[in-house]
């Protein structure tokens, strides 16, 4: 089975642990079988692996979400990055020139997409798997999975089947209605539109070339900044008249705010949190090394991380994007390919970093020429390069790295390896840096 996992989100909808370069899907507020905590990618590849070992999963996402995606699955999927958003279609259409141009994936075999996010049991996935025999039968160009709606919601778009069976023609696709509206589309057997598509890889290819002018893969990701912006939709979906739908009676949770996430979230208070017996259906994430105490709230969300803090009513907590789009702070925390990087201080003209460095892991070789860099070795033990040269290094010691210095760091394989980094100069800035090939 190849899936294309879309992943994408700029990280508002669940501020302060979310942001540009850690989307919801990052953040481990759930746990796996064996109570260990894991985000919602990893979630979802775990679930993915139990239905189909043999899986191919590829992620579609952009540049900033890679190192998190390293992080979190290593080299268990496959990464096409899309250079600049450009909506569901193009991105599509870039992740399936990819399966067929770098990793030979045969035009004739059966690709389903689905969003990276929904909280889900292991029978959704089992649903995904059988849209492939649907694929394979040529009944239809494209099948669609649609979700059993639980009530007349008017956040969600509807699939209008020819028939309440479980697999059925489509009839007609309907946007976000009205609540009086979504009850009579409920009435005709209509289900949520879950955005999972399946079709042969050469179908979409073909399409593709249709509607943008490239030749291959890399013709298209050299052209995708001219790419329209439009959804997988508007521009296939609701032009094709032969399709067919999967109905899925599981369950299924968008859970794109905190509201619906607290739903899910496996414990009500997650890090150094106190709740009273006061409190009554309220969430407390506390990523902070300081404690946070919450007394008689209800119905409450209370999020803490070095991005900031939230303090929210859980139904109000939906509305709050505009609010954080306000918030200008930078990103504070995320994940690394290598570990983890965590803003502790912004001072005038320096920035001070606590850095967390996976065992065996090293840090991009890179140079800056804006800064000076500090780094103090808080614990672990490993191996500092500088232009070169190299120094082992232990708890204690300093390394001084001078602007236009190529460096790196690597943890020794046994331990995790902490340093506190810091940046000083004028301007201190993500894009002062310039990465160069590192050979162990």
């Amino acid at each position: 089975m190849n899936i294309i996992l879309l992943s994408g989100g700029s990280g508002k909808r669940l501020w302060p642990l979310s942001n540009d370069v850690r989307s919801k899907q990052f953040i481990k507020l759930f746990k796996d079988g064996e109570g260990n905590y894991e985000s919602m990618v990893q979630r979802v590849y775990r679930q993915i692996t139990n239905v189909d070992k043999d899986a191919k999963l590829t992620i579609a996402t952009s540049k900033s979400q890679v190192p998190a995606i390293a992080s979190q699955l290593g080299d268990k999927v496959s990464v096409c990055v899309e250079p600049c958003r450009r909506d569901t279609f193009p991105a599509i259409a870039l992740a399936s020139t990819y399966l067929h141009d770098e990793l030979g994936v045969p035009g004739d075999e059966c690709v389903v997409v689905c969003p990276v996010d929904p909280y889900v049991e292991d029978d959704y996935y089992e649903c995904v798997a059988s849209l492939e025999q649907q694929v394979n039968s040529g009944k239809a160009n494209i099948t669609l999975m649609g979700v059993e709606p639980t009530y007349p919601s008017d956040k969600y778009g509807y699939i209008i089947p020819e028939s309440k069976e479980d697999i059925s023609s489509v009839s007609e696709f309907k946007e976000k209605p009205d609540t009086e509206t979504a009850k009579k589309y409920l009435e005709q057997g209509a289900m949520w539109n879950a955005g999972v598509f399946a079709f042969k890889l050469g179908y979409l290819i073909d399409i593709a070339h249709k509607l943008i002018d490239f030749t291959d893969y890399r013709d298209l990701y050299d052209k995708y900044e001219t790419c329209t912006k439009i959804s997988f939709d508007y521009a296939v979906v609701e032009k094709e008249s032969s399709i067919s739908v999967v109905r899925y009676k599981g369950q299924w949770k968008d859970v794109g705010t905190w509201n619906m996430m607290a739903e899910a979230m496996a414990d009500k208070a997650m890090g150094n949190a106190t709740l009273d017996d006061t409190c009554e259906n309220t969430n407390v994430i506390n990523e902070l090394d300081i404690p946070v105490l919450v007394m008689g709230a209800k119905n409450m969300v209370v999020a803490a991380s070095s991005d900031g803090i939230l303090v929210s009513d859980k139904e109000q907590s939906g509305y709050m994007k505009p609010y954080v789009e306000k918030i200008s702070t930078g990103v504070r925390y995320a994940d690394k390919s290598w570990g983890t990087f965590t803003v502790i201080d912004i001072q005038p003209g320096a920035m001070t970093v606590r850095a967390l460095i996976h065992p065996g892991c090293r840090m991009t070789y890179q140079s800056h020429d804006l800064r000076d860099e500090v780094w103090t070795i808080a614990s672990g033990t490993g191996t500092a390069v500088i232009d070169g040269m190299e120094q082992r290094v232990k708890p204690g010691d300093v390394v001084s790295i001078a602007a236009g210095c190529k460096h790196t760091i690597i943890a020794d394989k046994d331990c995790e390896l902490g340093i506190i980094e810091i940046q000083i100069g004028d301007e201190i800035s993500a894009e002062d840096k310039t990465v160069y090939p590192f050979e162990d």
